[in-house]
């Protein structure tokens, strides 16, 4: 074992979680009479959180006032429907199962709305993810490295014991912020092209390649 723990982004590298933040959103900008998105744009605009997200989503001369609707909507919404349509991507679940059973200590950080985040670690992680971290008062959001940090002391692990999983180019500046070296996996929200630009240099196709990795 090269690492004790493992941090693993949570949308875009464990769970599809694009239909659902699509629909979200959509619902959200019909809700205060704007233009819709398509699905690669919500694509694009995912991975720094649900307010950056309806941020990128509304028109630029939007108003405040609308803003803040359309962030409530969003949010009041996603709760209820987030995992409607998500589902861990292909060879997750085997490689969750496998890495707990060989002891690794693991966590989830994401940027999504910790009732998000905690609402899907119960479907799909309970009992093999230890901590789940999502955006909530207090915390700088990832890239800030603090969500990291606090996930680090929940474990009981130093950051020269653990190692960083995602799927982005946030993920890659998170990891690099908490002094941890970072996988990048190729089946998220990003391309192989725009990670490798954006500094990835550790990259796995598949699930499976992530334990050759730690």
């Amino acid at each position: 074992m090269k690492y004790k723990a493992i941090i693993f982004d949570l949308d875009g590298t464990l769970t599809d979680t694009l239909e659902d933040l699509y629909l979200s959103t959509n619902y959200a900008l019909r809700s205060c009479g704007l233009p819709e998105r398509q699905l690669d744009e919500v694509r694009r605009f995912v991975g720094n959180g649900v307010r950056t997200l309806i941020e990128r989503a509304v028109p630029e001369d939007t108003e405040t006032m609308v803003l803040e609707q359309c962030f409530d909507a969003f949010r009041s919404h996603y709760v209820i429907h987030c995992h409607d349509h998500t589902r861990l991507y292909p060879g997750v679940a085997t490689l969750l199962t496998t890495l707990h059973a060989k002891g690794y200590r693991m966590a989830v950080v994401s940027n999504k709305m910790q009732l998000g985040v905690t609402k899907l670690a119960r479907t799909f992680f309970l009992g093999v993810i230890d901590v789940a971290i999502g955006e909530q008062p207090g915390i700088p959001r990832k890239p800030a490295p603090d969500m990291v940090q606090a996930a680090l002391n929940e474990l009981g692990v130093t950051a020269e014991e653990a190692v960083y999983v995602g799927d982005s180019d946030v993920d890659l500046q998170t990891a690099a912020n908490a002094g941890l070296p970072c996988i990048s996996v190729l089946w998220g929200f990003r391309t192989r092209e725009f990670l490798i630009a954006h500094g990835a240099t550790v990259m796995a196709e598949k699930p499976q390649n992530v334990l050759a990795l730690v």
